[in-house]
């Protein structure tokens, strides 16, 4: 099983990597750095808060896990 702490920084680090890809897409949609980071801030939170929960679902679930 994850720890906690490995599946925030698992969650951190590539919300990190995301936020930086959104706002280079959002630079080139609106052309303004204000609108594209705000655009890019929005979508870390909300990206972050669902993949924390996704993966920590995934860690209750024991389908296709070996017993090593």
């Amino acid at each position: 099983m994850e720890t906690r702490v490995r599946s925030v920084t698992k969650a951190v680090l590539w919300q990190v990597i995301g936020l930086l890809g959104m706002t280079a897409v959002g630079l080139l949609v609106t052309g303004s750095v204000s609108a594209a980071g705000g655009m890019a801030l929005m979508n870390a939170a909300i990206g972050f808060a669902m993949y924390l929960a996704y993966e920590r679902l995934w860690q209750r679930i024991q389908w296709g896990r070996s017993a090593r």
